[in-house]
C-alpha cells in the first residue's frame, strides 16, 4: 500500500504542477481550476489513497462501479460527479451517492432526475453535457446536447425541484469541425458558457479537459479539468 501511495503521490504531484504552469501561461490563479480524479476502473482503496493525499473531488461514469466504491468511501469528506451516460433505470442509485451529474443531456433525463432528488430531499447539481460533434440540433456520438439546444434544457434543468443548473460539460470530440482542435473545441464550450450565464448567472462552472488536453481545458477558461490515468496510471481493470 505505500508503494501505492508513493505512486499516486508522485502522479499528482505532476498533474498538480501541469495545472499550475497552465494556469501561470493563461494568466490565471491556480484557485480558479479544480481537479477531479477520475477513479473509473479503479478499486476503492485508491479513492482512499487520493483522500490522504488531499483530493476532494472524484469521478464516475458506471453506476456499477461507481454505487459500492461509493458505499465504501461513504466516511471520506468527498464529493462525487458522475460523468458518465446515464439511463433513467440507473437515477435513482445515481442520485444516492452523486453531489453532481455532469452529463445532463435530453429532457427524460432530467424528469428522473428531478423526481428522484425531489423525493430524497437532495438538491442535485446539474451540468449539461454539450455534444461539439452534433452540429446545432442533432446528438454527439457520446452523447451530449447539441449547442442549438443549450436553452431550453437549461430552463428545464432550473425549474426541476431538486436540482441545481451549474454549468456545461464537454469531452473533446473525436469527429467534426473540432476534431483534432481541442483548444478550439474548448473555446467554444466556454463561449456557450458566457451566453449560458446571460440568463442563468449561477451556471458557473466549465468542465473540460482531461489527461492528455488538461492545458488546452485551462487555456481556454475551464474552471474543472478531469484527469485519470495520469493520476491512477494503469492498472488491472474491476471485475
Amino acid at each position: 500500500m505505500t508503494d501505492r501511495k508513493d505512486e499516486l503521490a508522485a502522479n499528482l504531484a505532476k498533474v498538480e504542477r501541469r495545472i499550475a504552469d497552465a494556469c501561470a501561461a493563461a494568466g490565471r490563479a491556480r484557485d480558479e481550476v479544480t481537479l477531479i480524479v477520475v477513479t473509473k476502473t479503479y478499486p476503492a482503496s485508491d479513492v482512499r489513497i487520493l483522500a490522504e493525499l488531499g483530493v476532494r473531488h472524484v469521478a464516475e461514469n458506471r453506476d456499477q462501479d461507481a454505487a459500492p466504491k461509493a458505499a465504501a468511501c461513504a466516511d471520506l469528506p468527498l464529493t462525487w460527479h458522475f460523468v458518465g451516460q446515464l439511463q433513467t433505470n440507473k437515477v435513482r442509485s445515481v442520485v444516492g451517492y452523486a453531489d453532481f451529474v455532469q452529463s445532463v443531456d435530453r429532457s427524460k433525463l432530467v424528469t428522473a432526475l428531478s423526481k428522484e432528488a425531489d423525493r430524497t430531499g437532495r438538491e442535485l447539481g446539474c451540468l449539461l453535457q454539450v455534444a461539439l460533434d452534433a452540429g446545432e440540433s442533432a446528438r454527439g456520438e457520446r452523447g451530449g446536447v447539441a449547442p442549438g439546444g443549450i436553452g431550453e434544457l437549461a430552463d428545464l434543468v432550473a425549474g426541476a425541484p431538486g436540482l441545481r443548473l451549474d454549468g456545461l460539460m464537454t469531452v473533446a470530440p473525436l469527429t467534426g469541425e473540432y476534431a483534432g482542435r481541442e483548444l478550439a473545441a474548448f473555446e467554444r464550450l466556454v463561449v456557450l458558457s458566457t451566453d449560458l450565464r446571460r440568463s442563468h448567472p449561477a451556471a458557473t462552472m466549465v468542465s473540460a479537459g482531461m489527461s492528455t488536453d488538461l492545458e488546452q481545458a485551462v487555456a481556454a477558461g475551464a474552471t474543472h479539468v478531469r484527469v485519470g490515468s495520469a493520476v491512477l496510471g494503469v492498472r488491472p481493470r474491476l471485475g
